[in-house]
């Protein structure tokens, strides 16, 4: 226990990014693993004993909650790197836990689908992910944030979610019922690649009943919900989807504890917290036009065309003239509006029809409305052929392959690679409690590195995805396999 400790405080200095509130509580896991509190992002670990989400829940659709979108990731170990779930509350706003930004990987969103792995659904990137100024760490309170996005996010009608403030004051209220919704694993393993919409039914709790796990639960930021058992829970990619009370969105899930067989935590909102929300929507009721593309994302074969539906919002101003156009196509592509002019509140259909020579790869289209009052834009991705190639011209290495050791202790391993100029390394892996770093980060083509990586506390096998990505942006990966006993 006391060398544990050591270790973990000699890591955290020498990385010097962890919170002391982390700390103590990876540290206080070697002796009580089961009340670690734990952030379910994409990449939490569930034990294996573990049932699926949202157990006795039910399935769900964007019809039902026309309001949630599903968060991704690069790199993310879930499919379409799904790691979190949101509310959008406005036309480029959406709600979401503050631990959400710091997963590793460029952020996106993809909104519209009820199974996140089928085709079509609005993709728009980040323009700014904003936390709550007092947010330290999820178990400090203060778990909330709002992301501003690069183009509209098509909710019909405009059904946001409405966010609950200090004016909500009974919302938390326990003996209410609230309903929680969510992307989020449905197995231990993700053996079945589930990123359908679910939801449940979650009791409210008095405070008292989530106590006892990681820095302790906090009544004025948190809401207490669900069963003790976890029966039913949230679980990894659920974090940041909303719970629901009288049709306001009252938290966000935050934590819960390690093995996930316990109550779901979620950041509060009838308080200052949700005050700080309303700031940072702003007015929903813009004075100028808004536009949508759906599906968000096509493919079409070289010398093809494909279509989509171009989709427009009237400001509170009303209706007015607005001139379609779309830049960023591909060499040899045309894209035709039908109709090229439209009221705001009308639809188009785009027809985008590519040439025999297209190359094959990924293109952001924008689409842009020049109308009276403003000129709007969204994204469409277009794929090509076969899409953009993976990369692959660099190679990577590991020694050993794989490794074994003892929760919550160091364990390193030799990465070689091989690519043009200097090679940036990282890693990443399901139920890891922090990433493994490199001694160096960078290397020579040619060169190698340590890696250290820092045991889980709960014994299983962990496999570790390691990326080596050179000067001229190509990547290659190989995997080292950990095993904790």
């Amino acid at each position: 226990m006391k060398r544990t400790q050591r270790v973990l405080g000699l890591f955290a200095v020498g990385l010097a990014t962890l919170s002391a509130p982390l700390l103590s509580i990876t540290a206080e896991a070697s002796e009580a693993p089961n009340a670690t509190a734990v952030a379910p992002t994409g990449d939490a670990h569930i034990p294996d004993v573990m049932r699926t989400q949202f157990y006795h829940g039910q399935d769900s659709s964007v019809k039902e909650f026309p309001f949630i979108i599903g968060g991704l990731r690069e790199g993310g170990p879930r499919p379409q790197g799904q790691t979190c779930t949101g509310s959008v509350v406005a036309p480029r706003k959406i709600l979401i836990a503050a631990h959400c930004k710091a997963a590793e990987g460029k952020k996106t969103f993809l909104y519209g689908l009820d199974d996140l792995n089928a085709s079509g659904g609005t993709r728009v990137g980040v323009v700014s992910y904003e936390t709550h100024p007092k947010y330290v760490n999820f178990d400090q309170g203060y778990d909330v944030a709002v992301v501003t996005t690069d183009a509209d996010i098509p909710v019909p009608s405009g059904q946001f979610a409405k966010v609950a403030t200090s004016a909500d004051t009974e919302l938390n209220k326990p003996g209410k019922n609230g309903v929680g919704v969510g992307y989020g694993k449905k197995d231990f393993n993700d053996d079945s690649r589930d990123v359908t919409v679910d939801k449940a039914t979650l009791p409210i709790r008095e405070g008292s009943n989530c106590q006892g796990v990681g820095a302790g639960f906090q009544d004025a930021t948190m809401i207490c919900a669900g069963y003790s058992n976890g029966d039913p829970t949230i679980l990894p990619g659920d974090s940041g989807g909303p719970l629901i009370v009288d049709g306001k969105v009252v938290g966000v899930a935050s934590w819960s504890r390690s093995d996930f067989k316990w109550y779901s935590v979620y950041g509060r909102l009838n308080n200052d917290m949700g005050d700080w929300v309303k700031e940072q929507i702003g007015d929903v009721n813009t004075d100028t036009f808004s536009l949508g593309v759906t599906p968000g994302s096509v493919k079409v074969d070289p010398g093809k065309y494909v279509s989509t539906s171009v989709t427009s919002k009237a400001g509170k101003n009303g209706a007015e003239k607005v001139e379609l156009t779309a830049s960023g196509l591909p060499d040899g592509a045309k894209a035709t509006f039908q109709p090229a002019t439209i009221n705001s509140g009308d639809t188009a259909k785009l027809t985008i029809e590519t040439a025999a020579n297209t190359p094959e790869k990924d293109y952001t289209v924008t689409i842009s409305g020049k109308g009276t009052t403003d000129t709007a834009t969204t994204k469409l991705t277009l794929t090509v052929g076969k899409g953009t190639p993976p990369t692959g011209d660099v190679k990577v290495t590991v020694t050993p392959g794989s490794g074994s050791g003892r929760p919550g202790m160091f364990t390193n391993a030799t990465v070689s690679a091989t690519g043009t100029g200097s090679i940036k390394l990282s890693a990443s892996g399901s139920g890891l409690p922090i990433p493994p770093f490199f001694n160096p980060q960078t290397i020579s083509s040619g060169g190698s590195s340590t890696m250290q990586i820092i045991a889980p506390f709960q014994t299983g096998t962990y496999p570790i995805t390691i990326t080596a990505t050179d000067s001229t942006g190509k990547t290659g990966t190989t995997t080292y396999t950990l095993t904790i006993g």
